[in-house]
C-alpha cells in the first residue's frame, strides 16, 4: 500500500502539494520540452515575425502594387497554379492506373518514371535549361543540325519560357503525386471489381461507379496540398529562367529574389506576404478536412 493510503487508514491525512509548485515529472517535462521550444521560436516563429516586421509598412505595398512587373507576376502565378496542378494531377490519376498492370516491364518503367522525382532539383533543372540553349543546346542540334537555320532561342519567349517551367514543375513532381494516387487505388477491395466484371461493367463504369468515388477525397486533398506546394515551388521558375526575360516569367516564389538583388528587402518581404492570403485559405480548408 502507499504512504497515503495508510495515513489514511491510520486517520491521518497526507500532506497536500503546496499550491503553485510543479511535481516532479511536470518539472522533468518541460526540461525535456525545452530544447524543442527553443528550435521552434529560433527558427519558425523569429523568421516569421521577423519578415512580417520588415513587411509592415503600407508604403511597401504601394510601391509594390505600383511595380508592373508585380502584376505580371500575379498573372503568372495564377496560370502555373490553375495549368499545373490540374494537368498534373489530372495525369497522375492516369498513370496511377497504368502503374497498376502487373507486367514486368511496366514495372521497370515504374522505376525509371520516379527519378525525376527523386534527382535533386539543380542538376535535373540545370540540365533541361542547357538543353533547350540556342547554340549548343540538344534540342537545337537534334532539330536543326541537318539544316542551314539556327534554331530559335526558347527561353527567350515568355509564353515559351512560362510553358517550359510548368512543364518542369510537372515533370519533377508528378512521379510523387503518381504514387500517392497509386497507393489509394491499391486500398480499394478487388470484389468490387470482379462483381462489376460478373455484372458486365465496363472499363470506364468501374472507374465512374468505384474507383472515382473511392478517391475523391484523396484526389482533392492531394489537390489542395499540391496547391499549397506549388506556390512555394522556386527552383522550377529561377533554375530555368531566372525569372527572365526581362522579367516576365516570374512567380511570387521568385519574385522576392528579385527585390533584394535589387536591395530592396521590404518589397521583397511585401511580396512574399502577398502570397499569404492564397496560402492560409488552402491550409485552413485542408486542415478541415483532415480533421474529418
Amino acid at each position: 500500500m502507499t504512504a497515503s493510503a495508510l495515513a489514511a487508514e491510520d486517520g491521518v491525512s497526507a500532506p497536500a502539494k503546496p499550491p503553485g509548485r510543479l511535481s516532479s515529472w511536470q518539472v522533468w517535462g518541460a526540461i525535456l520540452i525545452a530544447p524543442y521550444l527553443l528550435v521552434f521560436l529560433l527558427f519558425v516563429v523569429y523568421p516569421v515575425g521577423y519578415g512580417l516586421w520588415l513587411a509592415r509598412h503600407p508604403v511597401s505595398y504601394v510601391h509594390l502594387f505600383e511595380d508592373p512587373i508585380f502584376k505580371g507576376t500575379v498573372v503568372n502565378t495564377l496560370i502555373f497554379l490553375i495549368v499545373g496542378i490540374n494537368l498534373k494531377m489530372f495525369l497522375a490519376l492516369l498513370l496511377s492506373g497504368f502503374f497498376m498492370n502487373q507486367r514486368v516491364w511496366i514495372r521497370w518503367l515504374s522505376v525509371l518514371f520516379i527519378l525525376p522525382w527523386a534527382v535533386p532539383s539543380i542538376p535535373t533543372i540545370l540540365s533541361v535549361r542547357f538543353m533547350l540553349n540556342p547554340e549548343w543546346g540538344v534540342v537545337n542540334q537534334l532539330i536543326f543540325k541537318l539544316t542551314a537555320e539556327d534554331g530559335p532561342n526558347w527561353l527567350n519567349d515568355p509564353r515559351l519560357a512560362l510553358t517550359f517551367a510548368i512543364a518542369v514543375h510537372i515533370w519533377k513532381s508528378l512521379p510523387f503525386w503518381t504514387l500517392i494516387l497509386l497507393a489509394g487505388r491499391l486500398a480499394i477491395s478487388n470484389d468490387l471489381y470482379e462483381a462489376a466484371s460478373v455484372d458486365g461493367a465496363s472499363s470506364v463504369q468501374k472507374f465512374t461507379y468505384i474507383t472515382w468515388p473511392s478517391m475523391r477525397t484523396l484526389y482533392v486533398t492531394c489537390t489542395i496540398l499540391s496547391m499549397i506546394w506549388t506556390l512555394g515551388d522556386f527552383n522550377s521558375v529561377y533554375l530555368l529562367t531566372g525569372g527572365g526575360p526581362a522579367d516576365l516569367t516570374h512567380v511570387l516564389a521568385t519574385l522576392g529574389i528579385r527585390y533584394l538583388r535589387l536591395d530592396q528587402v521590404d518589397l521583397s518581404m511585401a511580396a512574399v506576404v502577398c502570397a499569404m492570403p492564397l496560402v492560409l485559405p488552402l491550409v485552413w480548408y485542408l486542415m478541415g478536412r483532415l480533421s474529418k
